[in-house]
């Protein structure tokens, strides 16, 4: 990404403590517990794992490492969400084995926990990874050996995390294919998945309904439910993806422009997993300054906040969370509220949550000064 980054390491502002907007210099935030629900597997691949699979699997792809951040980077900003997803293309090329998705799942975990996420919800879309012969099951089995390495470990290094799995269906694939997925996902709740998602081209497969079967079929397994609406055709289409009955919407920030809307969010608690960086990059917002994430807040609207993809948007967690404070105007009281709201709407079953969230109250009493 060639924005210029805000970073919880940058000079501490001159505002004197309390009379003016709180900076994230001030904030140890790599220090905070944190929780992240909206992380996509394929957005993530570290540099030199693209490079090494690349080159094992003879791929055409780039050899070294400037040209590969160059296609797995996405810019900064861009015109529409299909600009965006391109940058998604290769990396579904090079995971097309097991050992590939082990990897870089487990890698993910580790990186995630290193800069203090306790909690985090891993999606991807299994049935992108068959071009190789796996079967869905194969595909998930994979991911989910490799999230566990990868917790086992980071708990290893001392840097503890829970991480879980949300399966995520393609609006254009058909209905009948993710139905099927959808059935091998119910199957796969031992394994750590969760959840169940749609996500893809929102302009060219408007309608999430085309797939209502996939969803009923997740929710009488026993998944929880959540959908991608947003990245294109504003607040109408976060209305219509309420009709699947989601918990949660995967961005969504565009339904700050209803107010009506964000009423019935709020009303219905239906979070919304915001990423305000990867937004500018599908360009529904111009810059991370103008995103909605603390209007909405404000107005009650459940939300969180993540990355959306550790490598596609260039961001860590911690650097979104400095964003968050330093662009768009969130005190570090509301950044905290956000932060400990993710377990609140998390998908893991609650003798999971029970203790991360028991944890990370003790961390904010603790913290009273920045966060009470």
């Amino acid at each position: 990404m060639t924005a210029p980054r805000t970073t919880a390491s940058e000079p501490p502002s001159s505002t004197p403590a309390g009379s003016g907007p709180a900076r994230s210099a001030r904030l140890d935030l790599a220090s905070w517990p944190k929780a992240e629900l909206h992380l996509h597997l394929d957005g993530s691949l570290r540099i030199g794992t693209a490079l090494e699979l690349a080159r094992t699997r003879n791929v055409d792809a780039p050899r070294d490492e400037a040209a590969m951040r160059a296609v797995l980077v996405a810019p900064a900003y861009s015109s529409s969400q299909a600009d965006l997803l391109r940058a998604f293309d290769l990396p579904v090329r090079l995971l097309q084995d097991q050992d590939a998705l082990a990897r870089v799942a487990s890698e993910l975990v580790e990186t995630k926990a290193a800069e203090g996420v306790r909690y985090a919800e891993i999606r991807w879309a299994p049935t992108l990874h068959l071009a190789g012969g796996l079967s869905m099951a194969d595909v998930i089995a994979a991911v989910a050996d490799g999230t566990t390495d990868g917790a086992q470990r980071a708990a290893a290094a001392g840097h503890p995390i829970v991480a879980r799995l949300i399966v995520t269906a393609m609006r254009s694939a058909d209905p009948a294919l993710n139905r099927k997925l959808a059935e091998v996902a119910g199957r796969s709740r031992g394994l750590g998945v969760v959840g169940w998602d749609l996500a893809g081209p929102e302009e060219r497969f408007p309608n999430p309904l085309d797939h209502e079967a996939s969803f009923e079929t997740a929710r009488a397994s026993g998944l929880r439910i959540t959908c991608h609406a947003g990245e294109w055709g504003g607040a109408a289409q976060v209305r219509r993806a309420l009709a699947l009955r989601p918990e949660r919407i995967a961005h969504g920030s565009v339904a700050a422009d209803d107010p009506e809307l964000c009423a019935e969010l709020r009303d219905r608690g239906i979070a919304l997993d915001l990423c305000p960086t990867s937004n500018v990059q599908a360009g529904i917002v111009t810059d991370v300054a103008d995103h909605p994430l603390a209007t909405l807040h404000r107005r009650g609207v459940p939300v969180t906040l993540s990355t959306d993809d550790l490598t596609v948007a260039d961001i860590t967690l911690t650097e979104e969370y400095a964003r968050a404070i330093d662009s768009i105007g969130l005190t570090p009281a509301e950044l905290w509220t956000i932060d400990r709201r993710a377990l609140d709407v998390a998908f893991a079953d609650e003798a999971t949550l029970a203790p991360l969230r028991a944890a990370f109250d003790a961390w904010g009493a603790g913290h009273q000064e920045l966060v009470g």
